[in-house]
């Protein structure tokens, strides 16, 4: 497929639906912006608090409109309500690369499975919509939740970028690098997940 930067990617199973993030979501995230801040202790952007999500926000859709990310947000059938974000970033077509994260949910939905729905969509639909070789995925060496959640997908640890990027709170983070290949989502990864759903 081309893939097209201005079409709307509705990517949906029982559990969720993953639609284009747009400015008019922040209502629909307010509340955990306003009222769970600890959830971006990690993030390299803060979003904590209603100017700083909607800085969040419009910062994901100028790199859409500049075609190197395509952010959604994460509705969650099961209750009916929002549940977070995440997105497709650092899209290289030229190597066949992207980037999966800024990935983040409201507590409650945290640890329910519903990460797992999310991450074997949009897994599904870079390998074999996008026709992408590999995926990448990085976190704070220090978020212990994020990087187990990672594994438990069938994420391969590639190693540290040391001090690669710059924290919220003025220090410099290291970055652990793990990825998964397309010849591993086809053999094992997409059914060893999907039968974790």
């Amino acid at each position: 497929m081309t893939f097209d930067f201005k079409t709307d990617y509705i990517l949906e199973d029982e559990r969720v639906i993953l639609s284009p993030l747009e400015t008019k979501h922040i209502e629909n995230l307010l509340t955990f912006s306003e009222n769970e801040p600890e959830i971006w202790k990690f993030s390299l952007v803060q979003a904590s608090g209603k100017e700083n999500l909607k800085h969040y926000i419009d910062l994901a859709l100028k790199a859409k409109d500049k075609e190197t990310e395509y952010p959604f947000v994460v509705f969650d059938k099961k209750s009916n309500r929002f549940a977070g974000s995440t997105r497709f970033y650092d899209i290289q077509f030229q190597n066949k690369n992207l980037q999966l994260g800024y990935t983040w949910y409201g507590k409650e939905f945290q640890g329910t499975g519903l990460n797992k729905h999310c991450k074997f969509l949009l897994l599904e639909f870079a390998f074999e919509k996008m026709q992408m070789e590999r995926v990448e995925f990085r976190a704070d060496v220090n978020n212990e939740k994020s990087i187990a959640a990672m594994k438990s997908i069938g994420c391969t640890v590639e190693g540290i970028l040391r001090k690669n990027a710059l924290k919220i709170d003025g220090g410099r983070r290291d970055s652990i690098i793990l990825s998964i290949l397309k010849d591993e989502w086809n053999h094992q990864v997409k059914q060893n997940l999907k039968n974790k759903l």
